[in-house]
């Protein structure tokens, strides 16, 4: 299936995975890669040399394109930015802020630049300042959301720019490859379904968590504060939103989370670990590989969209 996102991505398939922070290192990225799709390292907070040693360990793993998924909200995000060109990523996908401090260099080293919107303003924002596509997430997705849902995001944003849509957001399966397609995007991302896969670093127990979700099992953090976050519900979750409840500060519900995505991807921790998946983990039913995730997807998209074309 070739689209204007997989032409642009010298990818085999218009599929890109998450920039999720701790879960989003250099083993998934090339093995996503591999299958056919575009892996990306999230350097979230990471320091910056650290994120150097995973773009060049990905190297190592796979010659094919992937990005680096740059939260600009760091501090570190403008070495992190010129380490990007250093080690000669293809691909930077944006979120949390605007990228435009770095987009002239970033074009002139010759980086496909992605950014993340959760609207059309902002959508119409990035390709003035040069985007070469975006990425439009609803509310569905797990961790950092917007306010609006993937199926009235989508569509508006296609409508409102001539550069290519990727939709992210309760995407986890063929049937919203196809329904994305209908609703004017050209790529999808996908952040949960790769959690649970098989070169996925997360812990055991955080991807047994997602593969038993229903779909009432994920739940919104953060709303009062204006950093609403989408987790699976835990013993954490339910003591944050208690404490939201009682207008508990920023602070101290910060404080309640520090460290908490680490304790769930790298403990195992489920109790008091930040379990962060979209509302699709109803949809995750098993752990494989990247290239059979990707494979069985496209092909259930493939025959869903030859379908609705007959």
């Amino acid at each position: 299936m070739k689209t204007r996102i997989s032409e642009l991505l010298h990818t085999e398939y218009p599929i890109i995975q998450g920039g999720m922070a701790w879960v989003a290192e250099y083993h998934l990225a090339a093995a996503v890669s591999n299958a056919g799709g575009l892996g990306l390292i999230g350097a979230a907070s990471a320091p910056p040399e650290v994120v150097r040693e995973q773009i060049r360990e990905a190297k190592k793993l796979t010659d094919k394109p992937f990005g680096v998924n740059v939260m600009l909200m760091n501090p570190n995000a403008p070495e992190v930015a010129q380490i990007v060109m250093e080690e000669g990523v293809k691909v930077v996908t944006t979120g949390a802020g605007n990228p435009g401090k770095f987009m002239a260099a970033w074009k002139e080293a010759g980086v496909t630049v992605i950014p993340v919107v959760a609207s059309v303003a902002m959508a119409k924002m990035m390709e003035r300042a040069g985007a070469d596509a975006v990425v439009a997430e609803g509310m569905e997705s797990g961790g950092h959301i917007g306010a609006q849902t993937t199926m009235t995001l989508v569509p508006q944003v296609a409508d409102a720019v001539s550069i290519p849509v990727i939709a992210a957001g309760g995407i986890a399966d063929g049937r919203g490859i196809a329904a994305s397609f209908m609703l004017g995007a050209e790529g999808v991302q996908l952040g949960t379904r790769f959690v649970v896969a098989q070169e996925s670093i997360v812990h055991a127990n955080y991807k047994e968590r997602v593969i038993k979700a229903r779909d009432i099992d994920s739940e919104v953090t953060g709303m009062s504060t204006g950093h609403p976050i989408r987790v699976l519900r835990n013993q954490m979750s339910r003591e944050y939103l208690k404490m939201e409840k009682e207008g508990a500060s920023f602070e101290e519900l910060e404080q309640l989370t520090l460290g908490s995505l680490r304790k769930a991807v790298m403990d195992g921790d489920v109790v008091n670990g930040s379990l962060m998946a979209g509302q699709s983990a109803g949809l995750v039913k098993k752990e494989q590989t990247c290239k059979e995730i990707i494979e069985e997807m496209m092909d259930e998209a493939e025959k869903l969209l030859n379908f609705s074309r007959a």
